[in-house]
């Protein structure tokens, strides 16, 4: 398919060119992909075993055994598929596939890691009860939630708009970050992070600085996940669907 017929497809090609910039620049490259993916095979494992002795086993949240065991097979298969997704001969012939793995294992390296860690973390204190952990379980997560549609809907409203065109004012601003339109997801992921901080104290008294940096960390790095999920997501979609925003085996987009 060309990019003539690319534009009359339906949806519109024209629409996602901008979109196609982190595989023009190389960083999204199945080649640079292949690399980052055979990297994060260690960090996942050493970061799970983080989670599981360092701050796991210390937790009184009523969920931990449930949550260890799905995320050690859920990290076990996408380390799995790092390895196999780094080998040329697998991703050249599969590099939608590669994406998406790479998506998963981005998301699980410094989003969900993260937040189970922060997550044990802030329910290691003994006078807290199981229904004030699984409360405080469901809101992080629902906080993470809004921000991932909010930033969602955002995207597709400015991909409706054209601003993604190439050319458009979106295109040439990329790299400069729209702070206010923003401001919604970001006001969620701040009130989310406000009330973890809030809980913490009141639960477990807690004034150690170290540990509280710990849980802005782990909280904020996944919310900041969900502000990337949407355009990730939207990447794939276009991979799938527009032939131009694959590099079936050449070193370079056409």
């Amino acid at each position: 398919m060309t990019m003539k017929e690319d534009q009359r497809a339906p949806g519109s090609f024209m629409k996602y060119t901008a979109l196609r910039k982190p595989l023009e620049s190389g960083r999204q490259s199945p080649q640079s992909l292949a690399g980052n993916m055979m990297l994060a095979t260690f960090l996942q494992a050493g970061l799970f075993a983080a989670e599981y002795y360092i701050v796991g086993y210390p937790s009184r949240h009523p969920w931990k055994d449930q949550i260890l065991a799905v995320h050690f097979w859920f990290t076990a298969i996408l380390i799995f598929l790092s390895l196999l997704y780094s080998i040329p001969a697998v991703y050249r012939k599969s590099e939608k596939v590669q994406y998406l793995v790479s998506i998963l294992v981005s998301q699980n390296l410094f989003g969900f890691t993260f937040y189970l860690c922060a997550l044990f973390v802030a329910t290691e204190g003994t006078g807290v009860s199981e229904s004030s952990m699984v409360t405080f379980t469901l809101v992080s997560l629902l906080t993470g939630l809004l921000v991932f549609l909010l930033v969602f809907i955002r995207l597709m409203l400015k991909i409706r708009r054209g601003d993604y065109r190439e050319n458009a004012r979106q295109d040439m601003l990329r790299e400069t970050f729209e702070y206010k339109s923003y401001i919604p997801a970001a006001t969620a992921a701040g009130l989310g992070i406000f009330f973890i901080l809030q809980y913490v104290i009141r639960q477990n008294g807690w004034t150690e600085l170290g540990s509280l940096v710990f849980l802005v960390i782990g909280f904020g790095l996944f919310y900041a996940m969900m502000f990337v999920l949407p355009e990730q997501l939207v990447i794939f979609y276009c991979k799938l669907r527009y032939r131009n925003f694959n590099f079936e085996g050449r070193d370079s987009l056409n």
